[in-house]
């Protein structure tokens, strides 16, 4: 299959790494210094499933180099959605599907109204990594898949192939029915660990190991779901439950990407997580304390360093 990656972060990096393994034509669209390295030196992966080191790794800056393709996996941070599905446009032909892998609960709505809504497939990944460095990019953890499907919920045999192909390559994938619901609820675990996380400048395993912390991490989660259920989407009290009993289990350095951009003093992803969760909580009448407390926490250092 062609499949182009926008853009070869830590997330979509990861998985077209694993594609171009198993002898897809990926292309990796990149910038700046990942970009450069990525040409010179290939791109390395290192992850407890295995690491990678793609020597001739196909990589560019410009969409139109690349031309319409079977697959996009589109990744981009949430502030440059509808610049990046824009520029996004080369790559689409008659067939092709573009999935988003961004972290936030509304890309689909954001991009189809660009890119034609037949094009555009929800989705969700499950991972955590990081660019370590200029074309290297670092997993962490046991986990790494993705869940996607149409909005519509209709079969479509252009992503069954897809996930046919990324099966032979050992990528943990799933073709859902229910992907708005499923969305949400990663949307809710996310906000709640970004928040958290983020908020406290700690890992997740001393706040899950300290009583104040962790009913804050759970106050975050229920405050998100609350507001999911008022904007009609169909959503379970067990969820919550499940998702500390999930983070009881990661490894104790897990973080979210957005305290790592905190960090590093990048931009954040601070108003589509708990600025979203305070934006629809006042639109919907739901008492949203605790992820107003993070937004005001951290919104000075939304925009990065200076």
């Amino acid at each position: 299959m062609r499949i182009a990656v926008m853009a070869a972060g830590a997330v979509g990096g990861y998985f077209g790494a694993r594609m171009a393994a198993a002898g897809h034509e990926v292309h990796f669209i990149a910038r700046g210094a990942h970009l450069d390295a990525i040409r010179k030196d290939g791109l390395k992966v290192e992850s407890p499933l295995g690491n990678l080191h793609l020597k001739d790794a196909k990589a560019t800056d410009n969409p139109a180099e690349v031309g319409p393709v079977d697959i996009v996996l589109f990744a981009v941070k949430l502030w440059d959605t509808e610049k990046a599905a824009e520029q996004a446009k080369p790559l689409i032909g008659p067939n092709t599907r573009l999935i988003t892998l961004q972290n936030g609960v509304d890309s689909v709505e954001r991009i189809a109204p660009i890119l034609g809504a037949d094009h555009v497939v929800g989705g969700i990944a499950f991972i955590s990594a990081v660019i370590s460095a200029p074309g290297a990019i670092s997993h962490n953890g046991q986990f790494a898949g993705m869940h996607f499907g149409r909005i519509d919920a209709k079969p479509d045999a252009a992503l069954t192939a897809f996930a046919d192909a990324a099966k032979a390559a050992s990528v943990d994938i799933k073709i859902v029915d229910s992907i708005n619901r499923d969305r949400w609820q990663k949307f809710i675990f996310l906000v709640g660990l970004s928040g958290v996380t983020a908020a406290t400048r700690s890992t997740i395993g001393p706040i899950m190991a300290d009583p104040e912390t962790r009913a804050f991490y759970r106050q975050l989660m229920t405050e998100t779901l609350a507001v999911g259920r008022a904007s009609g989407v169909p959503l379970n009290d067990d969820f919550i439950e499940d998702r500390m009993t999930f983070a009881d289990g990661l490894p104790k350095t897990v973080k979210a990407s957005m305290a790592a951009d905190l960090e590093r003093g990048n931009r954040l992803e601070l108003d589509w997580l708990a600025g979203k969760v305070v934006a629809l909580g006042r639109a919907k009448g739901v008492p949203v304390p605790a992820n107003e407390a993070v937004y005001t926490l951290l919104k000075l250092h939304r925009m990065g360093a200076p």
